[in-house]
């Protein structure tokens, strides 16, 4: 199994099949719009457009799971993401990340990735192979522009 087998209601209401990134590396990252940490956004789109042609992909999951922080509907969070940062990035429906209710590409990345893979928080980032492997995680501390994860981030882009 690997992150191609999933897919995910998009936050549009069509349909984001993880399989059509065959090839492209993946930084999926649970969002919420009234955190402390949302200005992350901003680095978010930075990363993508810089590195889309690349081959990167950025996929947002917006979740209510830590503090409640994204209480709104789709249709407000998309608003809020393409008027507050400009995001346009594949952005799915909101989700659950943690717990039993969880989405099963989480419910995957939480047995490849261990403890280290579950979100603690909003902003947590997945970073995901071009084969669809589980390759590593970052705390919502670290920054989508960070050195830490820029660096992995290189290694995996250009070895695609």
């Amino acid at each position: 199994m690997s992150a191609h087998d999933f897919s995910f209601p998009s936050i549009t209401g069509s349909t984001i099949n993880l399989a059509d990134y065959k090839g492209k590396t993946l930084l999926v990252v649970n969002t919420a719009s009234e955190c402390g940490l949302t200005p992350q956004y901003g680095d978010l789109q930075r990363l993508w457009e810089r590195y889309k042609d690349r081959g990167l992909v950025v996929l947002g999951v917006p979740s209510n799971d830590f503090g409640a922080q994204e209480p709104g509907t789709e249709s407000e969070i998309q608003d809020f993401c393409t008027v507050t940062y400009a995001v346009d990035f594949p952005m799915t429906s909101k989700q659950a990340v943690i717990g039993d209710g969880a989405h099963d590409f989480y419910k995957w990345a939480a047995k490849e990735g261990g403890d280290t893979a579950i979100p603690g928080w909003n902003f947590h980032k997945l970073l995901i192979g071009p084969n669809g492997d589980f390759i590593k995680s970052f705390s919502p501390k670290v920054t989508p522009m960070s050195d830490d994860l820029l660096r992995d981030l290189r290694l995996v882009v250009e070895d695609a």
